[in-house]
């Protein structure tokens, strides 16, 4: 297994390779992620994926060329099969990814599928919106899914914040 941090746009990332070169995660460090101990920091592995994700930010790849092994159940991992076939700067509902994985009553079950996908970006869950077009939930935080929403429809999105702080809440007068 190796493991790669590396930075993008949106903040670092985080890369898991197992030792047949296979991506089992990839997700944004927000100083809950860890990586094993015994991994291989930086290995070419994560390099492939660091280039790849690097090519997608720069706007240069649409697709990605790499052998996943995400761990999870045989439904989370349908669902996942599902997402990849979400085209680039294309949309999906949970309703349809329900529909594509022939479960159509497991709208829920697809959301908690989808808010345990190991790998980001390359299994776009940011792709997967409410029926009627609303951004839901994203592991990383909605802003986030709104700039890789934007940035693959063409619009140049905003930078994000590096903080953000919230003033006291005023109590009415009484």
């Amino acid at each position: 297994m190796s493991a790669g941090i590396f930075e993008t746009p949106l903040g670092p990332m985080v890369a898991v390779v197992d030792g047949e070169g296979a991506l089992e995660r990839l997700s944004f460090l927000h100083g809950r992620e860890r990586t094993d101990p015994s991994a291989v920091p930086d290995a070419p592995s994560c390099r492939v994926v660091a280039r790849q994700v690097q090519e997608y930010f720069d706007g240069r790849r649409r697709a990605f060329e790499l052998a996943l092994d995400p761990e999870g159940t045989p439904f989370q991992r349908d669902v996942w099969s599902a997402l990849v076939k979400v085209p680039y700067g294309e949309r999906a509902s949970y309703s349809d990814i329900a529909e594509a994985v022939g479960r159509p009553e497991a709208v829920r079950a697809v959301g908690a599928a989808n808010g345990a996908n190991p790998i980001a970006i390359v299994i776009p869950c940011h792709r997967v919106l409410g029926r009627d077009g609303s951004l839901t939930g994203y592991g990383a935080g909605l802003p986030i899914k709104r700039w890789l929403l934007d940035h693959e429809a063409g619009m140049r999105p905003l930078p994000l914040p590096l903080a953000v702080s919230f003033a006291p809440r005023r109590r009415p007068a009484s």
